[in-house]
């Protein structure tokens, strides 16, 4: 049996087409039924996130599996499969545990070390476990991923630093001002980047926001959504000397906040201190700023440069985590092997104690006057015949499992001992370790 992965991701596709293949959560269970009703597809789970669309199965053809499935990602979103097979990649085997464990493990993302798509996936599971799309083999194998994906966390430091300029300006905030539970911040602007820095900023304590902004309806729809309060832009100063973090993103073509203003918060706040955060370009806020008493400024510069120095860690810990995911390749690939070494071991031995039986059958029912104990005698020796006959087979059989090339035997002797089609029951042997 192999698994096999085929899809387009950040890397090989625009926004574009990936919103024209994304998978609707509320409508996965037509899909789902669809592609296991595909010809040689056993097993299948629709991963499907605003940077990927993948899709996980299961297959004894591997071309014909990934052909299908290429076809029925086109036919399924009136899509030609000519323009759509320039961005689709896919991977099979080993190559296709590799790669799920490392999307799994966010190495493959966008933001290396974001949690977000361990999430996703478990979700995309959790449908295809439901409409029963899932069986033994994506059971397991996603499990796996999932128990990857927190080793990788656990032994790695691959999520412990930000990445970005909004996180990097909240990480800087705790250093320098400790617990955010008593911290009020303000943001000047509503657009993406003052929302992320708001989840930021409330995920790790901060007490309230103030959102102030040209157009007060974004400001209110901004504040809205956090809880917090809309500031008239025109009423900013009035406000100012509530904040102890003040992050403002405009596009003002000019400085906002200038020193004086500063100062002028500072003293209605008896001089406690405030954290200025400008990551617009231009600047949002004069750099004379930072010579006023108890303000602190930092730039989009400041913040960049521990966006490349934790950038720069992560790599070093992506390295790390790409050598756990090698030793569980490597454990995850001997118990799949075995799904397919365990029932032909069994079936070959079945075949040769048939035939065995059968002719000794044979020869103690044409034997005049059998010695007692002979029967028992040749039921010796033909077992321990057979055995021996059979020792070498079954150890190349578990040699191959262990390296992944256990279809070719399989194949070899159904056709040489006319044995059974070896099919899996749906018992989950635990042979991992």
């Amino acid at each position: 049996m192999n698994i096999i992965v085929v899809g387009l991701s950040h890397k090989t596709a625009t926004v574009e087409i990936r919103e024209k293949v994304a998978f609707s959560p509320n409508l996965i269970e037509k899909p789902l039924k669809e592609l296991v009703a595909l010809d040689g597809i056993i097993e299948g789970v629709i991963i499907s996130t605003c940077n990927r669309v993948e899709i996980y199965a299961t297959t004894r053809d591997i071309a014909g599996g990934i052909s299908r499935i290429k076809r029925f990602m086109a036919e399924y979103h009136r899509l030609e499969l000519e323009s759509l097979e320039q961005h689709l990649y896919s991977f099979h085997s080993e190559a296709a545990i590799r790669h799920v464990f490392r999307v799994a493990s966010s190495l493959d993302s966008m933001v290396v070390g974001e949690p977000q798509i361990l999430g996703q996936i478990k979700t995309s599971y959790g449908y295809a476990a439901e409409y029963k799309s899932s069986g033994v083999i994506l059971n397991r194998f996603l499990h796996k991923a999932f128990s990857v994906a927190k080793r990788v966390r656990t032994e790695t430091k691959i999520a412990s630093s930000a990445v970005s300029v909004a996180f990097a300006a909240v990480e800087l905030a705790k250093k320098i001002l400790g617990d955010m539970s008593d911290k009020t911040v303000m943001l000047i602007g509503a657009g993406e980047m003052c929302e992320l820095a708001a989840k930021h900023f409330l995920n790790s304590g901060a007490k309230g926001v103030m959102v102030t902004n040209r157009t007060f309806e974004r400001a209110e729809r901004l504040a809205a959504e956090f809880g917090g309060e809309a500031v008239r832009f025109e009423e900013l100063f009035e406000h100012l000397h509530r904040a102890d973090i003040v992050l403002s993103s405009t596009g003002a073509p000019h400085c906002i906040i200038g020193p004086k203003d500063a100062e002028d918060a500072i003293k209605k706040r008896r001089f406690k201190p405030v954290f200025f955060i400008d990551i617009a370009v231009p600047r949002d806020i004069d750099p004379k700023v930072d010579d006023v008493e108890n303000a602190y400024l930092f730039t989009v510069d400041h913040l960049k440069e521990i966006v490349q120095a934790n950038q720069a860690q992560r790599s070093l810990e992506a390295e790390k985590a790409e050598e756990i995911i090698d030793h569980e390749i490597g454990q995850f690939f001997k118990w799949l092997s075995t799904l397919e070494v365990t029932p032909a071991i069994i079936a070959l031995r079945t075949r040769f104690d048939e035939i065995r039986r059968g002719e000794l059958e044979k020869t103690i029912s044409g034997w005049k006057e059998l010695p007692p104990d002979a029967e028992k005698r040749l039921e010796a020796l033909t077992l321990a015949m057979m055995n021996k006959l059979l020792h070498a087979p079954t150890a190349v059989l578990k040699q191959a499992g262990q390296g992944g090339r256990v279809d070719l035997y399989v194949d070899a002797l159904r056709q040489l001992f006319e044995l059974e089609s070896l099919q899996q029951d749906g018992e989950e042997l635990d042979l991992e370790e």
